[in-house]
């Protein structure tokens, strides 16, 4: 081979080796994978199906509700969304196994991070701090008969003014859903009865009864069997409330804090052309 043909023959693979590298590098330049026609979202690389979404809304959207707006739908798929994180940092982090229900991985994970349930000084502090919402109102204890015509009230009236236990007459007359109860009503404050009803009944004495009183539906004779002056509810009253309140109020703070890690974890695209409305969430698209 000449050097001239020799030249040529190196400028060629040259050229080979140019164009081959160029394709290299146009394919390593191309555009990213297109996501599946069914894909909603994808976390950490996962697709999400937009069927998962559906079966989400199955569970949690009652039946026969009406159509759902862009709006509400974006909260839902921001919710799902929330839970799939949470779902996903349980298995990670080994709190769950990967077949555990939805329910179950959230939970596994906030009892792996929680601290110590309520103790009895927490209790007692958050007593202390919130202890007028413990006060209770002045209440009765109060009986009803109610009838639907005035003369079966007079009826009723009679046998009271006689003697008659309020108890026995309103088994006997009443047709209020507690009659067999002796027209027992519980505790109640004003608050619980109309205007009328409890300037009637905060004005009687225990033991003592009032006269007819019309309503639109009916006749009622109240019996006041005791009154309770108002009080604040001693602590050992309420602590089982409190220790549930302390212990939902710390489940909301553990899972505010994991979502908030799983969020700047794990990367999660929103693949809005797929989904069938308008999304308005906090999500950022793909």
């Amino acid at each position: 081979m000449s050097p001239a043909q020799r030249r040529a023959s190196v400028a060629a693979a040259a050229a080979r080796t140019a164009v081959t590298l160029g394709f290299v590098a146009l394919v390593a330049c191309g555009p990213e994978a297109v996501p599946s026609q069914d894909a909603a979202a994808s976390l950490a690389g996962e697709e999400i199906a937009y069927q998962r979404f559906e079966e989400y809304l199955a569970n949690n959207v009652g039946a026969g509700e009406p159509p759902l707006g862009n709006l509400a739908l974006s909260r839902l798929f921001d919710r799902f969304l929330d839970e799939e994180l949470l779902i996903r940092a349980a298995v990670d982090r080994g709190a769950a196994p990967a077949s555990a229900s939805r329910r179950q991985a959230v939970d596994a994970l906030v009892a792996q991070a929680a601290s110590q349930p309520p103790n009895r000084e927490d209790v007692h502090r958050y007593y202390v701090e919130h202890r007028e919402s413990y006060r209770r109102p002045e209440r009765v204890r109060l009986r009803q008969i109610l009838v639907t015509d005035r003369q079966t009230a007079e009826k009723a009236l009679a046998a009271l003014e006689s003697g008659e236990d309020f108890a026995a007459v309103s088994r006997r007359w009443s047709m209020d859903p507690a009659a067999e109860e002796g027209g027992n009503q519980g505790e109640l404050a004003r608050a619980d009865l109309s205007p009328a009803f409890a300037e009637v009944v905060f004005g009687l004495a225990p033991g003592e009864f009032s006269s007819i009183v019309p309503a639109d539906y009916g006749f009622h004779i109240f019996q006041v069997t005791a009154r309770l002056p108002e009080q604040v509810m001693p602590e050992e009253d309420v602590a089982d409330e409190i220790r549930d309140r302390l212990r939902r109020r710390k489940r909301d703070e553990i899972l505010g804090s994991l979502l908030a890690e799983a969020r700047d974890h794990y990367n999660v695209e929103i693949y809005e052309r797929n989904l069938p409305f308008e999304y308005r969430g906090s999500y950022g698209p793909a």
